[in-house]
């Protein structure tokens, strides 16, 4: 699993937004003074788009790279295990197999 210790492109990171409020779950592509991209669901949907990656048929979730402007940006936090809760990059691989960079086609990128 990829990990890092600070928030950076390719950090897997959970974006709080205001203006409605709204979570967003990725792999960061970008951060500048302008806004973030990140590549990723919205966390609401996150236990649908893991539960849809077990099935066959077509997927019904699935990643989007979005910018949001920073002024959106309530705060970013870093997805990390908290004590026995597993993050949620960690449900990911359990349920997959794979690597969440691999998934997305980010892994050449490490």
């Amino acid at each position: 699993m990829f990990r890092v210790d600070r928030i950076r492109p390719d950090a897997v990171v959970i974006l709080y937004l205001k203006d409605p409020k709204e979570r967003f779950w990725g792999v960061m592509r970008s951060l500048d003074s302008t806004g973030t991209s990140v590549l990723g669901v919205d966390l609401m949907a996150f236990d649908d788009w893991l539960q849809h990656l077990g099935e066959s048929g077509p997927a019904q979730i699935t990643p989007s790279l979005v910018f949001y402007p920073l002024a959106r940006v309530e705060k970013i936090l870093l997805d990390m295990p908290s004590g026995e809760i597993p993050s949620l990059v960690e449900r990911f691989e359990a349920r997959t197999g794979r690597s969440l960079h691999g998934y997305l086609g980010l892994e050449e990128m490490h």
